[in-house]
């Protein structure tokens, strides 16, 4: 046994005691350029919010549960909602603005949605995955008003947002008046699926984390609820956890008789990531633009 192995504590989820998960969790330990990234993204997102025209449109009481719409120009087209990440602690749809660009060029409208942090809400991740299914609902009900094509329907999410898009995905529509095949695709990129090991790590100082949480907001226990194809996507730069969550999930699916597809993005880091959604030549922006052309 090495000296390493002699240091750890005690062993708190599969090999990884409290400070190996705590890190599992937190990517900014597995992406050392993650500033640099991140400064390529807002310039990208400004750039595009103040160029591009869209249109605000609430979806809930208070005024971030609205979304920016930007319109491919065509009637009866597909809607791609993208549901942005940020730990369930930060992001706004004005930081994500430059996505709606190569979603417009697939011939679908974006809409990129807003909804509450976590801190804001003291922690209630409920509150925020209510949020994102009333605001997808809002948009399946109006699809038709806001120039789209009720069967083309399709949600994108990154980070915190693929684990938000997956509660999406799994989500029990009857509540809301919708049919179970309301979307008709949902693309994942470094998402959580099964928020057990989520809980045990240092992110439960900001969660408040129950079983009733846990078992509610983890896809990968509710797959009887999924009726349209899933595209699951990790880089092999990201943490062995967010790789392990997507491999596993993506196994489920097909285990159960789901159509899903793995994307795995070589050498790429959790927040690159989203630049390979960006990049329409990119190994996850031909899977996004396969996924809606198919539809």
């Amino acid at each position: 046994m090495s000296l390493n192995e002699n240091a750890r504590g005690p062993l708190v989820w599969l090999d990884m005691d409290q400070s190996a998960l705590d890190a599992a969790y937190d990517q900014t330990v597995w992406a050392p350029n993650q500033g640099v990234v991140a400064e390529r993204r807002n310039a990208a997102a400004a750039d595009a919010y103040a160029r591009l025209k869209r249109q605000r449109v609430s979806y809930g009481a208070t005024p971030i549960e609205a979304f920016d719409l930007y319109s491919c120009g065509a009637d009866r087209a597909p809607i791609v909602i993208f549901i942005h990440g940020g730990a369930w602690r930060a992001g706004d749809a004005s930081v994500f603005a430059h996505l709606a660009e190569p979603i417009m060029a697939m011939g679908a409208h974006a809409a990129i949605l807003d909804f509450t942090n976590i801190d804001p809400v003291d922690g209630h991740l409920e509150i925020m995955a209510g949020q994102v299914r009333a605001g997808v609902a809002h948009i399946i009900r109006n699809c038709v008003q806001l120039g789209g094509d009720p069967a083309r329907i399709f949600v994108m999410g990154h980070s915190s947002g693929a684990h938000l898009s997956s509660c999406v995905l799994t989500n029990d529509w009857a509540p809301y008046g919708l049919p179970v095949s309301s979307l008709a695709g949902v693309l994942l990129m470094s998402g959580m699926y099964e928020l057990e090991p989520v809980r045990r790590s240092k992110r439960s100082l900001y969660v408040k984390f129950t079983d009733g949480l846990v078992q509610d907001l983890s896809a990968i226990r509710h797959l009887d609820r999924i009726h349209c194809p899933v595209v699951v996507c990790h880089g092999t730069q990201e943490s062995p956890e967010f790789i392990r969550q997507a491999q596993e999930f993506a196994a489920a699916l097909k285990n159960a008789g789901k159509q899903v597809e793995l994307i795995v993005v070589q050498s790429a880091n959790h927040f690159e990531m989203l630049e390979a959604f960006h990049n329409p030549f990119g190994f996850v922006g031909r899977a996004a633009s396969r996924l809606v052309k198919n539809a």
